[in-house]
C-alpha cells in the first residue's frame, strides 16, 4: 500500500490497470491524463474498488507534453494528497508508418509525450521526494526501446530516450534515497495497440504478428511485483526478459529475420499493385 501514488496516463491501458491494483491494495492515487471524459469514468470506476473510506482518488487533467500543465497537475496532487511514494509515467503514444511518409510533426509529438512528458513529470515530483528521502519512480519504456522496429521510427527513438534517462538517473537518485525502475512491456492489449494497428505498415504487422501480446492487467501485476522487489529493470513476460538480457547478441539475428519478412511482404504487395 502507498500513501500516495501518481500515475500519468492513468485513465487507460497499462496506467489504468496499475491504478486499479493500487486502489485494491488500499493506496490513495492521483491519475493524470488529457481526456476529461476518460478521467471521469476511470475515477468513478476506481471509487468502487476502494477498500477503506480514508482512501482518496484524484483525477487531474493535464497533457504531459505541456510542461506548465504537468507541473501544475503534480503540484496540485502533492498539495492535496502529499508527497508521492510512487510516481509512474505511463502516458505515451505511438503512430507507426513509413519514415518517408510520416510528417515531422508526428516525430515531434511522439518525443514530446513519450520522452519529455516523462522528464517533466520526474522533474516536477523529484524535489519533494528528495526532501523526504524516499520514493520510487517508474518510467515505462517498451520492447521497442531495446531494439528498433521497422515502421516505428517515431516511437522507438522516444522509448530509447526514456531508457537512457532512467539509466543515467539511477546512480544519481540512489544517493538521494530514491529508487527508479525502467519497464519494457511487450505488445499489450490496450486502446493504444488498437490505434497503432490502424497505421502499421504491412511489414510491421508481419514482424509483430507472432510476438507475445499480454493483457494490461498481467503487465500491471508484473510491474507492481518488480516495484516491490525494487528491481531497476522490469520485463513483463518471458520474451521481454530474454530480449533485455540478450538483445545485443540477438540484434543481428533479429535484423536478418526482419529483413526476410520485409522481402516477403514485397511479394504480398506486388499482386495487389498489378491488379490495381
Amino acid at each position: 500500500m502507498y500513501k500516495h501514488a501518481i500515475i500519468t496516463g492513468g485513465s487507460s491501458g497499462i496506467g489504468k490497470a496499475i491504478a486499479k491494483l493500487l486502489v485494491q491494495s488500499g493506496s490513495s492515487i492521483s491519475i493524470i491524463a488529457r481526456t476529461q471524459t476518460k478521467l471521469d469514468s476511470t475515477k468513478a470506476e476506481l471509487e468502487t474498488l476502494k477498500i477503506h473510506p480514508n482512501q482518496q482518488i484524484l483525477a487531474i487533467f493535464a497533457d504531459v507534453s505541456e510542461r506548465e500543465q504537468i507541473e501544475s497537475a503534480i503540484a496540485s496532487a502533492i498539495m492535496q494528497l502529499g508527497v508521492p511514494d510512487l510516481l509512474i509515467t505511463s502516458a505515451g503514444i505511438a503512430h507507426p508508418g513509413y519514415f518517408a511518409e510520416l510528417p515531422v510533426a508526428i516525430f515531434e509529438q511522439t518525443m514530446a509525450i513519450n520522452y519529455f512528458g516523462t522528464l517533466y513529470c520526474i522533474k516536477a515530483a523529484l524535489p519533494s521526494m528528495i526532501q523526504q528521502r524516499k520514493g520510487h519512480i517508474v518510467a515505462i519504456s517498451s520492447g521497442a526501446g531495446l531494439i528498433g522496429l521497422y515502421g516505428y521510427t517515431p516511437y522507438s527513438p522516444s522509448k530509447f530516450a526514456v531508457r537512457g534517462l532512467a539509466e543515467s538517473l539511477r546512480g544519481e537518485l540512489k544517493t538521494a534515497g530514491i529508487d527508479i525502475s525502467i519497464v519494457y512491456p511487450p505488445d499489450t492489449d490496450t486502446p493504444q495497440l488498437v490505434a497503432e494497428n490502424k497505421t502499421k505498415p504491412l511489414e510491421t504487422k508481419l514482424i509483430t504478428q507472432s510476438a507475445q501480446t499480454m493483457t494490461a492487467e498481467k503487465v500491471a501485476f508484473d510491474i507492481l511485483l518488480g516495484i516491490k522487489r525494487k528491481a531497476f529493470v522490469i520485463t513483463p513476460g518471458i520474451e521481454m526478459s530474454l530480449l533485455m538480457r540478450f538483445h545485443s547478441l540477438f540484434a543481428p539475428i533479429l535484423q536478418w529475420y526482419f529483413d526476410r519478412i520485409v522481402r516477403r511482404s514485397r511479394h504480398i504487395k506486388e499482386p495487389n499493385n498489378n491488379n490495381a
